[in-house]
């Protein structure tokens, strides 16, 4: 078992250990890891407690193999925790599968055991041989990511974590331990049975891997490796880019820049989109798959500049040029209203940014751009209004005439959302002279002028 140590050794996965819960169900995997890590216990200075659950499936069967399991533990004095459930009862309460039904009830009674010991490691019994028929399985499936990776050497588990020291060995060398150490474990005869996917895997698929390359479970964990380190590095970067592309981020809704998303790596584009739900969702939603994923993308890639998509469990998704929301709550079709003085000189906040005026008597002729509207009071009915837009408004235009502003926004591609709260600036006769950032109305000549307004509009941007 020199193969084990040296694994253990190169994931670290005993250094900080003080006392370890092992899985136990009697078969020969768990068996024989109770064995060696209670062999081994003083060497690695560790504390071993077997941890047998009866999912209560197989009647008197189970039963009595969790009795087995606690008569090994009497004869070699290590401390002894059984635990059953009825999972059949869970599983159709919660309407769940048979596999995640027993998972659940398994790692809760793993979690009891592992306060009540005070643990700070759960070790299981997975193999080689498992790691192989893991990652063929999700990758038939079309797993992603993490997933790819198959299961890890070691993951976060309650207060502690859980190791799996035989991923770098094989069912057969497992099987020849028990053999050497006169363990006789029980098998279970479901795992002989095709109706169970995993094992049309280990019978079908793993035999002809195994001719190939008699070696070949140590080529997957390799893998698993290389992709869970490949994977770690690449969110990382998403998480960073990801920051650079968000509007919104609050509890149940996200916001974000179109273009500044699709200016994002393709690798990072699809890791982003399962970012995002994965902080929407929490627990995503066993009907969320890779083609809502796809569906996304294509949506902030589509020429169009608008569209939407629904997701699992009322995630509504809505694109509308440069912006993509992604909500549960559906967006209220109240128009927000605003209205109050321009003060000249003066400074008004507006829900979309903030619009500031000053005097001067210099002569402004340099000053250009739609961010900015200069005129003489003596042209302009005071004192100034700045709203947001109500039904029928129109401005003159010079050389076009008067325009409704909703072709203005159309036109100029700016979203319904801030539409409504785009500020307006009014004369006294609440005529429109000037759409900041979009569109200035007639000006009459500033020639002869003691004093000139100036007027500028700064837009609150986000950073893409």
């Amino acid at each position: 078992m020199q193969h084990v140590e040296n694994f253990i050794k190169k994931h670290q996965l005993l250094s900080s250990a003080k006392t370890v819960v092992v899985g136990v169900s009697g078969g020969p995997d768990s068996l024989a890891l109770l064995h060696f890590l209670w062999k081994r216990s003083a060497k690695y200075r560790i504390k071993v407690v077997a941890a047998s659950f009866d999912h209560t499936l197989r009647g008197e069967e189970s039963a009595r193999e969790q009795s087995m399991v606690e008569q090994f533990c009497l004869a070699r004095n290590i401390p002894f925790e059984g635990g059953e459930a009825d999972v059949a009862n869970f599983q159709k309460k919660n309407h769940l599968s048979p596999q995640t039904a027993a998972r659940i009830c398994r790692y809760d009674f793993f979690e009891r055991v592992m306060k009540k010991f005070g643990a700070d490691t759960l070790a299981l019994a997975h193999h080689g041989d498992d790691q192989i028929e893991t990652m063929l399985m999700r990758m038939t499936r079309g797993s992603e990511g993490y997933s790819l990776a198959g299961i890890p050497v070691k993951r976060p588990f309650t207060d502690g974590e859980i190791i799996r020291p035989f991923l770098g060995i094989t069912k057969a060398e497992i099987e020849q331990y028990c053999k050497v150490e006169d363990l006789n474990p029980i098998y279970d005869p479901s795992n002989e049975s095709e109706k169970y996917i995993r094992n049309r895997f280990r019978k079908k698929v793993l035999p002809f891997l195994k001719e190939e390359n008699p070696n070949v479970h140590e080529r997957f964990q390799y893998l698993s490796e290389t992709i869970t380190e490949d994977e770690a590095y690449i969110i990382h970067q998403t998480e960073i880019e990801l920051e650079k592309v968000l509007i919104v981020k609050a509890e149940g809704k996200i916001e974000l820049s179109v273009s500044a998303f699709n200016k994002m790596p393709i690798p990072l584009q699809k890791r982003g989109i399962t970012l995002i739900l994965n902080y929407l969702y929490k627990l995503n939603p066993s009907s969320l798959s890779s083609v809502h994923k796809e569906n996304f993308l294509s949506l902030l890639g589509s020429e169009h500049p608008s569209g939407f998509l629904h997701f699992p469990s009322g995630l509504f998704v809505s694109r509308t040029y440069d912006r993509c929301t992604l909500s549960f709550v559906p967006i209220k079709n109240e128009e927000p209203s605003y209205d109050f003085p321009m003060d000249i000189p003066g400074i008004a906040e507006l829900p979309i940014g903030i619009l500031t005026a000053e005097t001067t008597d210099c002569e402004p002729d340099s000053i250009r751009g739609k961010d900015v509207f200069v005129f003489s009071p003596n042209d302009v009915s005071l004192p100034l209004r700045v709203r947001n837009r109500r039904l029928g408004d129109r401005m003159a235009i010079a050389g076009v005439g008067t325009r409704k502003l909703k072709d203005i926004f159309i036109d100029a591609k700016v979203v319904p959302e801030e539409r409504k709260i785009w500020p307006v600036v009014v004369d006294a006769n609440d005529d429109v002279i000037w759409l900041p950032g979009l569109k200035h109305t007639e000006r009459k000549s500033l020639n002869q002028s003691e004093q000139w307004v100036i007027l500028r509009f700064q837009k609150n941007r986000h950073d893409v």
